[in-house]
């Protein structure tokens, strides 16, 4: 904030200071999309002539009805250089840096955020608004926050230990649907589309060490049809010897059978070697559309009230064979990024056919394997990513004709593929001016004339605009409070990776994740060695019970901390067997306080009683432990013949998660708050 002496506004802005200050203020610009657009122009029209951007896209057709620094020229070019090139020339003396990358980029921390007067938010994810929203927490630099849908808008402000910060109030999650809905019995486009999205696109070009509910060997009836055979052998075996002893070799051959099975299961949607990309594409749609529907269209419980699905034939929908039906039309070309145009389907807006839907959907599995075969396993969907979105358009399209649920357009589809709400000029230019405003307030020495305001559809009051004064810091918060979070889960069930990727990373956007209780660690991020990071891989599949240390039981203390963000809270551990689907779709619920210090007493108390005989062996085994210590400093700990985690010295890592400079194990003080806010 302004040196300068604290002011009334809008006295404030006859100071013959202000437009120095607003000249040698320097200013950080967070997306250079709808928004940022507009916010550029205005601070160059209103004095600021020290700015830098920063944003990871670039431009697309479909930004130019409301980026009104963009031409169809600039289509394909960095959008954050592009608009620095722009308001150059709107305002040559202007000094524009743009940074073509991501915000979450390790470059962009703590001391690059501090060298700034202010930061200017102009994203469009929840995520990355967190993350800009604790480096600004921790450098202290004020923060004017923004968002638009449709009609609506918000500008808030934010300054470290005065006003709330922007994850003081809960922001609402993405909507989960269950697992076995989307798995199973679909019966919504959104389903079909979230279905391609989180499992079928993450399956294919996601990490291979990731496993999604595709590969749920129950879902393929394999393991169930196994305890079957056994049952039936195991009722039959009160027989003679003879009898018996044919029953174990049945029952041994079904075992032998079922852990084939579950190998074949765990590798199926894995690219085979000497497999080409067309025959694995047409493996994984007769899988997908054929095998699975036709498994599943033969339980007929399942279908007493609605009709089951229809599978859907690769011959029948190409009768001229897969590779003639993804031939390019005329001249065109495959390129690395799209697919549609090179069969045919420049389109955005119509519907495509079953046949239409498999070629696309055979011809960006190839794509992604012959023009993008370095970036496979390690995808994430990006709604920016032309081809992903029309793989996810074709994928959710066959689904929809195997449940027979409307099919959605591909421009639909990238729509609630990216839980977009599409933006209207208007409101981001209004959103762009509040910003301005707001920051010239903090720069002008003016924070008792803060506002939050709020931009409403119908007018309220004959207002369109709703100021409100900022709300203080909640002693809660996660990000500038001291937030203690509860984790309701089956502890037996969750594996790590699943805590690591759904509860840390996507619901409460941790960067780089640093995790400790008592004598468990995991770690993430640059500095680790090799070793290293596949010991810590190689915890990802263990249920979070099972872990190094005596495993996260009912009533562990997690301790969690990100050196990227300068962010670190406890996570209490609450182990519950039997929570309902509808109210946990992911199988967990995420609380926003502790429970009091009796309920975790009793809590502590049963966990005990239930795993007391396990507990006790494994505090005999800490007491056996075998400490060994090399020339750097290293410790690694032994215990019963088997190597845990080692723990190396990294003073600066220790200290973010102890919080006290007393080693990780140490926990940070609780917070007492009785209500509970629900994340999830």
């Amino acid at each position: 904030m302004s040196s300068a002496k604290t002011e009334e506004w809008p006295c404030a802005l006859k100071n013959a200071e202000l437009p120095q200050t607003l000249k040698n203020a320097r200013v950080l610009c967070v997306g250079a999309g709808g928004i940022g657009c507009e916010l550029l122009k205005t601070l160059v029209v209103s004095g600021f002539e020290n700015i830098q951007v920063i944003d990871l896209d670039t431009i697309e057709t479909s930004n130019l009805n409301r980026q009104f620094l963009f031409r169809r020229q600039h289509v394909g070019q960095s959008k954050a250089a592009t608009a620095a090139n722009v308001i150059k020339g709107i305002k040559s003396n202007a000094s524009i840096t743009a940074h073509h990358a991501n915000v979450k980029e390790a470059q962009f921390g703590v001391d690059f955020i501090k060298g700034f007067s202010i930061i200017l938010n102009g994203l469009d994810n929840l995520e990355a608004r967190r993350h800009v929203n604790r480096l600004a927490m921790a450098a202290e630099v004020p923060l004017v926050e923004s968002g638009t849908a449709g009609y609506l808008g918000q500008v808030t402000v934010h300054l470290k230990n005065r006003t709330e910060c922007f994850e003081c109030t809960p922001k609402t999650a993405p909507k989960t649907y269950p697992i076995c809905t989307l798995r199973n019995t679909p019966d919504k486009p959104i389903h079909c589309v979230v279905w391609a999205k989180d499992l079928l696109f993450s399956r294919l070009f996601g990490r291979s060490d990731e496993v999604t509910d595709l590969d749920d060997p129950a879902a393929e009836g394999g393991p169930g049809e196994q305890q079957e055979g056994q049952q039936s052998t195991s009722n039959g075996a009160e027989g003679n010897g003879v009898t018996q002893q044919k029953d174990q070799n049945t029952n041994q051959k079904n075992e032998e059978e079922g852990r084939k099975r579950k190998e074949e299961e765990a590798t199926f949607f894995v690219r085979r070697e000497a497999e080409s990309p067309l025959e694995y594409a047409v493996r994984v749609f007769q899988r997908a559309y054929t095998h699975d529907i036709e498994r599943l269209a033969a339980v007929k419980t399942m279908w007493t009230k609605r009709a089951p699905p229809k599978p859907l034939h690769l011959s029948q929908l190409l009768p001229e064979g897969p590779a003639a039906a993804i031939q390019p039309v005329g001249q065109a070309e495959v390129t690395p990024t799209s697919v549609c145009k090179c069969l045919g389907l420049g389109n955005p807006n119509e519907k495509w056919s079953p046949r239409d839907a498999a070629r696309v959907f055979l011809a960006s599995v190839c794509a992604y394997y012959e023009k993008r075969s370095a970036e496979v396993g390690s995808l994430t969907f990006d709604k920016d990513d032309d081809l992903a979105v029309e793989f996810v358009t074709a994928a959710s399209a066959l689904r929809s004709f195997n449940y027979d649920i409307p099919t959605q357009s591909l421009f639909d589809a990238k729509g609630m593929a990216g839980n977009i709400i599409h933006a209207i000029a208007t409101t981001n230019a209004i959103i762009s001016g509040l910003i301005v405003i707001e920051a010239i307030k903090i720069l002008a020495g003016a924070p008792s004339a803060l506002r939050s305001t709020y931009l409403n559809e119908q007018p309220s009051s004959k207002r369109l605009l709703g100021p409100n004064k900022p709300e203080p810091p909640k002693p809660e918060c996660l990000a500038c409070g001291t937030a203690t979070l509860t984790l309701r889960a089956n502890a037996h069930t969750l594996t790590l990776g699943a805590l690591v990727s759904q509860v840390l990373k996507r619901h409460l956007a941790v960067n780089v994740p640093f995790l400790t209780c008592g004598d468990f660690m995991y770690e993430e991020g640059e500095g680790l060695e090799e070793d290293e990071v596949e010991t810590y891989r190689a915890l990802l599949p263990r249920a979070i019970s099972k872990l190094p240390g005596g495993g996260l039981q009912g009533g562990s203390i997690l301790n969690v901390s990100d050196e990227s963000q300068h962010l670190k809270f406890d996570m209490i551990i609450q182990h519950q067997e039997d929570l309902p689907e509808e109210e946990a779709p992911e199988g967990f619920i995420l609380e926003g306080s502790a429970p009091k210090p009796q309920e975790l007493q009793q809590q502590n108390h049963a966990a005990a009683e239930e795993d007391g005989v396990q507990e006790k062996q494994q505090v005999d085994q800490r007491k056996t432990h075998a400490h060994k210590v090399d020339a750097s400093g290293a410790v690694d700990l032994i215990s019963d013949g088997e190597e845990e985690v080692a723990r190396r010295q990294r003073g600066s890592k220790r200290g973010v998660a102890s919080g006290d400079g007393e080693g990780p194990s140490k926990r940070a003080r609780m917070d007492q708050t009785e209500e509970a806010i629900v994340l999830d």
